[in-house]
C-alpha cells in the first residue's frame, strides 16, 4: 500500500511537472492551461478518495492528519495534493475554503475568497478564473464526494462549520501561475544542477550496457 501511494503521489507530481513546462516554454493561453491542470488534480484526487481511502475503509486503514505514525492510517485527501503539489517549481496548487480546517487553506486575497463564494452560490459553475496582481489564477469546485468527507469536516473540532452535506462545495481547488512567461523557451543551464537524485531517480539501477542504436 505504501508502495501504491508513492507511484500515486509521484504519477501526479510527474504531470504537475510537465503541465508547468508547457506554461514556461509554449506561451499558452494561462486559462487553458489552468484547466489542464485542475483536471488532472482533480482527476487524482477523485481517484485517490474513491480508489484508496473508500477501497480500504473496510480493512482497517483511515484517513488522519498524522498519517505518518501508523501504517494503517492514509493521508487526508488535501495532504495527498499537498505533498505532490510541493513537488512542482513552475506553479502553485492548493486547496482553499472558507471554512478550512487547515488555517494555512483559507484563500490569500479577496480575489480568491471572492471565487469561492461564487462557486458556492452557483454549484453549475465548476470554473472561475482571473488576473490577481501578478499571478493568473483559477478554482475549481471541490466537492463532497462521500459521506466520509462531510463527517470528518463537520465533526472536526477546529471546524467553523458542521452542516455539511454530502456533494456540497466544500472549497476549491486553485492553481496560480506566474503571468513573467518567457515566450523565448527553456534554457537549460551553464552546468549540471548539483541536487541529489530523486527518489525515482535512486530506485532506478544504471544500465550495464549500452542500448543497440549507440554505436
Amino acid at each position: 500500500m505504501r508502495h501504491g501511494r508513492l507511484v500515486a503521489a509521484f504519477s501526479l507530481a510527474g504531470l504537475l511537472t510537465l503541465l508547468g513546462w508547457t506554461v514556461t516554454t509554449a506561451e499558452p493561453s494561462f486559462e487553458t492551461t489552468a484547466r489542464y491542470i485542475l483536471e488532472v488534480v482533480k482527476a487524482f484526487r477523485t481517484a485517490y478518495v474513491l480508489q484508496v481511502v473508500e477501497h480500504t475503509r473496510a480493512g482497517g486503514m483511515s484517513p488522519q492528519e498524522d498519517w505518518q505514525k501508523d501504517a494503517h492510517f492514509l493521508p487526508l485527501p488535501a495532504q495527498f495534493v499537498k505533498a505532490a503539489s510541493e513537488q512542482v517549481d513552475s506553479f502553485e496548487i492548493g486547496l482553499i475554503g472558507l471554512a478550512p480546517l487547515n488555517p494555512a487553506n483559507r484563500p490569500r486575497t479577496s480575489a480568491e475568497a471572492d471565487a469561492l463564494i461564487q462557486l458556492e452560490k452557483n454549484r453549475d459553475r465548476r470554473f472561475v478564473s482571473f488576473v490577481d496582481g501578478n499571478q493568473f489564477k483559477a478554482v475549481s469546485a471541490d466537492l463532497a464526494l462521500v459521506q466520509s468527507c462531510v463527517d470528518c469536516h463537520n465533526q472536526h473540532p477546529r471546524s467553523s462549520r458542521k452542516n455539511f452535506q454530502r456533494w456540497d462545495v466544500m472549497g476549491g481547488l486553485v492553481v496560480r501561475l506566474k503571468r513573467d512567461v518567457e515566450p523565448e523557451g527553456f534554457s537549460l543551464p551553464a552546468e549540471p544542477s548539483k541536487r541529489a537524485p530523486a527518489t525515482l531517480e535512486r530506485m532506478t539501477p544504471p544500465p550495464t550496457t549500452a542500448p543497440p542504436w549507440v554505436r
